[in-house]
């Protein structure tokens, strides 16, 4: 069954790190961008019914709750069954999280990033550890027990004691889902830009270098796994039966549809994007939908999974020269026609992935 995904690009304050189509935009705006968004959900020629429903953005959780009923009424199949929000730490309250639970809403991820102050503050997020454990609790208090936190190894002036302390943080609390990202610093972030002119501001010049950002990636597989919180894909680690249904869809192929800036769908045949900028979105401009190489995708995408990818005869012989050099090289192992990522592959996974690509 397939997905919908919804973006909110609006954000309170932007991410010294974040180069995405999202960010803080005047209010008139926010208003026209929430009447284009239900009307293209409303005029949407619904093929199938959706069973998992994914608010993204930017930060969703910013909608009022008015917002979010009149948008998820226009989307058929409720009760989904997964409904997830995106959500910023220190901006739920118990009011708003109830409201949520009835808008159909049961699964909140929460961008914590990390549970260290200066972390925090150089990243230009406000909240504190305090304050995603409060959240945790309102959630709870809601009878929302369906939550992700999301993690980034490599931020400024992280070090290997402060990313154990985002980790005890993580054991404190159990969370059921949790991301945790390798940053890769983009030059068009104020971070990268910083870093670019050999500066110091956002602690640019104190941002962990790759090889110490995998460290803390290794660290972080090993202390969640001892904490019953296994990887399932390179970068999402969850408690049995708490798997992102809807982002699953994403590495297994399924088809999806996306709404808003910068939305993107499949149809399980061809790919289309809506345009990235809130004005374009907002003015209509059109994307023309391009066919999707189904085959060199579905190694790329299909290989983040732990559980690895089942090839087709025809596959095997297609890619034969680089399943070969990889499983010589240790980056990939198989065993009962199944092709996977060893632990070495997944920290150098893109380097795989591109092989497949342009094999």
């Amino acid at each position: 069954m397939p997905g919908v995904y919804l973006s909110y690009p609006f954000c309170a304050q932007k991410c010294t790190y974040c180069n995405f189509a999202s960010g803080v935009f005047p209010r008139p705006l926010k208003a026209r961008y929430l009447a284009a968004l239900e009307a293209e959900v409303r005029a949407h020629a619904w093929q199938w019914r959706p069973e998992t429903v994914y608010l993204g953005g930017g930060t969703p959780s910013q909608m009022g709750p008015d917002a979010l009923q009149s948008l998820l009424a226009a989307i058929p199949g409720k009760p989904w069954i997964e409904v997830t929000l995106e959500a910023a730490p220190g901006t739920i309250t118990l009011e708003k999280a109830r409201a949520w639970t009835e808008c159909g809403i049961h699964r909140i991820s929460l961008g914590v990033q990390s549970f260290v102050e200066l972390e925090l503050r150089r990243s230009g997020r406000r909240h504190t550890a305090q304050t995603v454990a409060d959240d945790v609790r309102t959630l709870a208090s809601a009878g929302i027990d369906n939550y992700n936190l999301d993690l980034i190894a490599g931020l400024s002036g992280q070090t290997e004691a402060s990313w154990r302390e985002s980790l005890a943080w993580i054991e404190r609390l159990q969370p059921p889902h949790v991301s945790v990202y390798m940053l890769e610093v983009d030059e068009g972030s104020r971070l990268g830009s910083e870093m670019l002119r050999g500066g110091s501001r956002y602690g640019a010049s104190e941002t962990p270098d790759d090889d110490q950002t995998a460290a803390f990636y290794e660290m972080a597989v090993e202390r969640l796994a001892a904490m019953g919180i296994a990887r399932y894909e390179i970068s999402n680690f969850a408690r049995p039966g708490f798997e992102s249904r809807h982002n699953l869809k994403y590495w297994k192929l399924e088809p999806y549809v996306g709404f808003g800036a910068d939305a993107h769908s499949f149809d399980g045949r061809m790919r289309s994007q809506n345009p990235t900028s809130i004005e374009d979105y907002v003015g209509q401009a059109i994307q023309p939908a391009l066919e999707a190489a189904l085959v060199e995708e579905r190694f790329f995408v299909g290989l983040r999974l732990t559980e690895g990818i089942r090839p087709e005869p025809e596959e095997w012989q297609r890619f034969a020269g680089p399943i070969r050099h990889f499983l010589d090289s240790g980056l990939l192992e198989t065993a009962g026609g199944i092709l996977r990522l060893t632990n070495r592959g997944v920290m150098l996974s893109n380097e795989v992935f591109q092989e497949f690509l342009t094999a």
